[in-house]
């Protein structure tokens, strides 16, 4: 099954009522991972009034949050909240407020430490990371342009391609597509192509978002 994450550190920010927030995006894929990043934060900041943060990992199916201050709900559960609806996972979210003196409300503070986080998500690049199969195809080069034809059916990713004495090729293959490529690629060349299986790997699908 696939899962949604982010590539590297995304940032955003916006001020309402003279309060400054501000989000920061990281992705983790441990409890001390996201630790390390919360308190990264914290150090950048020491003078903010809250650092609040949620943070969801995939294994173990961990969810986390703390309002840091903020009252009990307004913060830490909106944040949350929309890392859930965005489907993000491995990924840790912490919003910075700096406050500009006046009194936003429960309403007001939901609203805002949900849109810095939304305006975060906005400017990360967002991985559709899929289950697949690392494959390496070596062919003759009168069945290359035959191989090379049905990548595209099969929403394939070429991570090289090696023009020596023969063809090699290293793609992706969704796990699912596997069998019906496998069996169309012998197909196609009569079984005179070697597939050597690299193993089961997750990994970014651009091609099928």
């Amino acid at each position: 099954m696939n899962y949604f994450t982010i590539s590297q550190t995304a940032e955003a920010s916006f001020i309402e009522k003279r309060s400054e927030f501000i989000c920061r995006l990281a992705p983790v894929t441990t409890n001390d991972e996201a630790v390390d990043f919360i308190n990264a934060v914290r150090a950048d900041h020491r003078k903010a009034k809250h650092n609040v943060y949620a943070y969801i990992l995939r294994n173990d199916n961990i969810s986390r949050y703390s309002d840091d201050g903020e009252p009990q709900g307004t913060a830490g559960v909106p944040i949350l909240d929309v890392l859930q609806k965005k489907g993000l996972t491995d990924v840790c979210a912490v919003v910075t407020r700096y406050f500009g003196g006046v009194l936003l409300g429960k309403g007001g503070l939901v609203r805002a430490y949900s849109h810095a986080v939304s305006l975060a998500c906005e400017t990360a690049d967002i991985m559709n990371m899929c289950l697949c199969h690392r494959l390496k195809i070596t062919t003759d080069y009168n069945l290359y342009g035959k191989v090379s034809y049905i990548l595209p059916d099969f929403n394939t990713v070429t991570l090289n391609s090696d023009f020596g004495s023969s063809v090699i090729l290293e793609i992706l293959v969704l796990t699912e597509k596997l069998a019906p490529f496998i069996k169309k690629l012998t197909e196609i060349t009569n079984g005179s192509v070697t597939v050597e299986d690299c193993g089961e790997l997750y990994q970014d699908f651009p091609t099928v978002r």
